[in-house]
């Protein structure tokens, strides 16, 4: 079933997640039964994240370098299929444009329709290591609107029209590329025009700047559900880490908390989890159409938030 299909028949808000692909070693068992937990909230689907290639340099001999493949996770094709064998919920895999040439996402393409994959998650990606501006892959695509229309090319070309429900994502305190919100969300008007069908958000800490974000895109001609997305605070480093990796802002309020408290890791984890809950009922109370959630592979505070607030 398509997620926009889902969104528009949904009569509730309902939890969705987001996975990421384990390090190579673990079993499918063990992949399986660290997202049973959440299978008690009847989530609809699970996006699973994919993770560029990327090289290491290994000193010869002779004192020269090489170049090499370095593939740390379990494939996310893998894990789909392993989800899809398990629980009978739509799995949604991200699909990038960073490091995948125009072919190689063909290829993907094909595997997915192959999968009984309906759902993607078109995105550009993220610098590799060592980068500080996103490079384009020679044949590639540089942008995520890009990926969307040839998302909807293949489908035209493969006599598949229909095939995918196209997701994209999207920043309520806007990209950290963007010089301003209003340039970003023309941005992230290109993608819907290019033919997404929904969006989801990244992480945010404060509810009144989504609410102000989906005003201002209803107002650019953004007419399709925008998914608002959280995460819990569990450690006092991720005050400093998240808004690095993420360009967000953290509320004083939470951040005053988790200082006076930044030797405890239990009272942290717990205030992180409470204030997720706040964001969560605020957001159901307000009629949106779904909570997305980022896990990291962590289930536990994230299921103990499903329980309070579904």
């Amino acid at each position: 079933m398509k997620i926009s299909d889902i969104l528009d028949s949904s009569h509730k808000a309902f939890p969705s997640l987001e996975i990421v692909p384990p390090l190579k070693g673990i079993t499918k068992s063990e992949l399986i039964e660290g997202i049973r937990p959440f299978m008690e909230f009847n989530p609809p689907f699970i996006n699973v994240t994919f993770h560029r290639d990327e090289y290491e340099f290994r000193a010869e001999k002779d004192g020269s370098f090489s170049r090499h493949l370095v593939r740390r996770r379990i494939s996310e094709s893998a894990v789909c299929g392993a989800i899809q064998s398990e629980f009978k919920i739509e799995v949604v895999p991200h699909l990038i444009c960073g490091g995948a040439t125009a072919d190689q996402i063909e290829s993907q393409l094909h595997d997915f329709k192959f999968m009984g994959i309906h759902n993607v998650l078109a995105l550009r990606g993220d610098c590799i290591t060592g980068e500080k501006r996103f490079s384009q892959e020679p044949g590639g695509y540089s942008h995520a609107d890009e990926l969307v229309a040839a998302i909807r090319r293949f489908e035209r070309e493969n006599n598949a029209e229909g095939q995918y429900c196209i997701g994209v994502g999207a920043y309520p305190e806007k990209h950290f590329e963007a010089p301003n919100l209003e340039t970003d969300i023309a941005n992230l008007k290109r993608k819907v025009d290019a033919g997404a069908d929904y969006i989801i958000t990244q992480m945010f800490f404060d509810n009144a700047k989504y609410y102000d974000f989906v005003d201002k895109c209803r107002a650019a001609g953004i007419t399709c559900p925008i998914v608002p997305g959280l995460k819990p605070l569990s450690t006092p480093k991720q005050v400093d880490i998240l808004p690095e990796s993420f360009s967000l802002d953290i509320p004083y309020e939470l951040t005053k908390e988790i200082a006076a408290h930044k030797d405890d890791r239990q009272a942290v984890y717990e205030i992180g989890q409470e204030w997720c809950k706040e964001q969560c009922r605020d957001l159901i109370a307000h009629g949106v159409p779904a909570v997305h959630f980022y896990t990291m592979g962590k289930a536990a505070n994230i299921v103990n938030i499903l329980r309070e607030c579904f």
